[in-house]
């Protein structure tokens, strides 16, 4: 396949997974009181990261960021509004830079790490007081982001599978 038919197929493919990681975004299995939630919403970009590659997956990221945002997502200050979604989502892309189940635990660490620094930041109003907000930060979004990259990358995980038999990726 030419050069820039291939660069329009990925971006068409980008586009879809990104759509369906937002519609995805929408059935909570469970929503945290100051926001989050566990949800499949990053497993159609952990599937694109392993198709596309790191550098495919991480542009994929930002733009879903970004949407997620201009879709009236929370933002507090801009700092907090690219810590919270573009760089986060951005981090979805560190799947392809090492094997499957590694390339998850650096990019979950990665996306976990800029939402910690916000809410210790941003949110430390939140931290019951007494409490150190970087701590209450750290225990509030280590668990819902950690479930979120197990359910996703376990149904990612399967699905490319079955995907890798069917589908071609184009070089």
């Amino acid at each position: 396949m030419p050069s820039k038919r291939k660069s329009v197929a990925v971006m068409i493919e980008g586009a879809l997974c990104i759509a369906l990681s937002i519609v995805l975004s929408y059935f909570d299995l469970f929503k945290m009181p100051q926001g989050g939630s566990v949800d499949f919403s990053l497993m159609p970009l952990i599937l694109f990261t392993y198709r596309r590659g790191l550098k495919w997956g991480v542009q994929a990221g930002i733009v879903s960021g970004v949407i997620r945002i201009l879709l009236g997502s929370y933002v507090y200050n801009p700092v907090q509004a690219i810590l919270d979604y573009p760089l986060s989502y951005a981090f979805v892309g560190l799947c392809a830079a090492h094997p499957r189940i590694i390339g998850l635990i650096l990019s979950a660490i990665g996306k976990i790490s800029c939402h910690v620094i916000s809410g210790a930041i941003f949110f430390a109003k939140y931290a019951p007081e007494g409490q150190n907000p970087w701590i209450y930060s750290l225990m509030y979004n280590t668990p819902v982001e950690s479930i979120k990259y197990i359910l996703s990358g376990i149904v990612a995980l399967i699905l490319w599978k079955a995907l890798e038999r069917d589908l071609p990726v184009y070089e």
